[in-house]
C-alpha cells in the first residue's frame, strides 16, 4: 500500500479520492493550479465549490506549493480533467519524480491529440508507470459511504495491485486489470452515451428507447475499443458496462444532466454556462467521432450526439434519422 499520496486536481474526483485515502489511513497532499481553491479548502476543510457540505479530515492536506506537494510522494493522484492534463503537467514536470506511479482518474480523449489521460502524461513526462482508475463511481454517493466498485489497470500487474490496496474499503472495492486501453476508452466514451440518454429524458421518449439506447450505445463503445487493441470482455465489466449505466441513470451524472437540458431545448453554451464542473463529454464527443472515422467503425449515435451538439441539428431530426436507418443484423 502506497502510505503518501499527492493528487493533483482540486475538483469532485480529487476530493473524494483523498477521502477515501484517509478511510484507509493514507495521508494525502492535494495541489492545483487554482491557488484561491487550494486556500479556501485549507481554510474552511470543505471543498465548497465541487462537493459543498463534505468535512475534509485532518489527514487530507493543502498546499499551492507544487514541489512540496510532490515530495516525498508514493503515489501521484491525477485528477485533472483530461483536456487540461496536457498544460497542468507540462507546469510541474520539472517536480515530478519519475519513479513514482501516476493513477490517472480522468475520463476522456485529447481534442488535438486524441490520446488517453495515460498517453497524455507519457507524452509530457516520458516512460513513467500509469494506472488508470476507473469504474461507476459517483462522488455524491461515494462521499456518503454507499458501495461501489472499481477497476485498477495498469499493464504492471504489481504496479495495478499496489493502487488496489490502497483505495481498497469496506465499501469501496477495487478490482485489477492489464487491459488500460479498454479501461480508458470505455471510461471516456460512456460520457458520450450518457449525454445521448439525457436527451432522450429532455424529449422523454420512454424507457424503451433509453434502454436501447444504452444497448447499442455500449455496442459502439466496444466496437471501436477492439479496433484500437482493446479487450473486448473490458467493456462488459466495470469500467464499461458499469459506468455505462450508472452515467446514462443516475440524477447525478453532470453529462446525462447535460443532455437532459440539451432535450428540452437549451443551447449548449447555456448548459456549459450553468456548471462549475467539465462536461467531459462534449469534447470527448468530437475526438470520438474523429477516431471513428480513422478507424473505419460505424458509430451512428455519437455521430448523432456530434451533429448536435456542434453542427446545430434538432434534437428530435436526429432521433427520427437514427430510427430511420436502414435495417440490419443485430449485433
Amino acid at each position: 500500500m502506497m502510505d503518501r499520496v499527492t493528487i493533483i486536481g482540486d475538483g469532485q474526483m480529487a476530493t473524494v479520492c483523498g477521502l477515501i485515502l484517509a478511510e484507509r489511513g493514507v495521508p494525502s497532499r492535494m495541489w492545483s493550479v487554482f491557488r484561491d481553491q487550494i486556500d479556501a479548502m485549507r481554510a474552511v476543510r470543505e471543498n465548497r465549490r465541487y462537493l459543498p457540505g463534505v468535512r475534509l479530515p485532518d489527514l487530507m492536506s493543502f498546499t499551492p506549493d507544487a514541489q512540496a506537494a510532490l515530495s516525498g510522494a508514493k503515489l501521484i493522484v491525477s485528477a485533472v480533467p483530461c483536456q487540461y492534463v496536457r498544460a497542468v503537467f507540462t507546469q510541474i514536470a520539472p517536480l515530478v519524480p519519475r519513479d513514482v506511479p501516476i493513477c490517472s482518474v480522468s475520463k476522456g480523449i485529447e481534442n488535438r491529440t486524441l490520446m488517453r489521460p495515460t498517453q497524455i502524461l507519457r507524452d509530457v513526462l516520458g516512460p513513467v508507470r500509469c494506472v488508470a482508475l476507473s469504474g461507476p463511481t459517483i462522488a455524491a454517493e461515494l462521499v456518503r459511504r454507499l458501495a461501489a466498485a472499481a477497476v485498477a489497470a495498469c499493464e504492471d500487474a504489481d504496479v495495478a495491485a499496489d493502487v488496489q490496496r490502497t483505495f481498497s474499503t469496506p465499501w469501496f472495492r477495487v478490482y485489477t486489470n492489464t487491459d488500460v486501453v479498454g479501461v480508458e476508452l470505455a471510461g471516456a466514451m460512456k460520457n458520450v452515451i450518457a449525454l445521448a440518454a439525457g436527451i432522450v429524458d429532455g424529449l422523454r421518449a420512454g424507457d424503451n428507447a433509453k434502454a436501447a439506447l444504452l444497448a447499442r450505445g455500449l455496442v459502439e463503445i466496444t466496437r471501436l475499443g477492439v479496433a484500437m487493441g482493446a479487450r473486448r470482455e473490458t467493456f462488459a465489466g466495470l469500467a464499461g458496462l458499469g459506468d455505462l449505466v450508472t452515467t446514462c441513470i443516475s440524477p447525478l451524472g453532470r453529462n446525462r444532466t447535460a443532455g437532459e437540458a440539451i432535450g428540452r431545448g437549451k443551447k449548449l453554451d447555456e448548459v456549459l454556462a450553468a456548471t462549475p464542473s467539465v462536461i467531459e463529454g462534449v469534447p470527448t464527443a468530437a475526438s470520438v467521432v474523429e477516431l471513428a472515422r480513422r478507424y473505419g467503425v460505424s458509430m451512428p449515435i455519437t455521430e448523432a450526439v456530434h451533429a448536435v451538439l456542434f453542427e446545430g441539428k434538432d434534437v428530435i431530426v436526429a432521433l427520427t434519422e437514427l430510427m430511420a436507418r436502414a435495417l440490419k443484423v443485430e449485433e
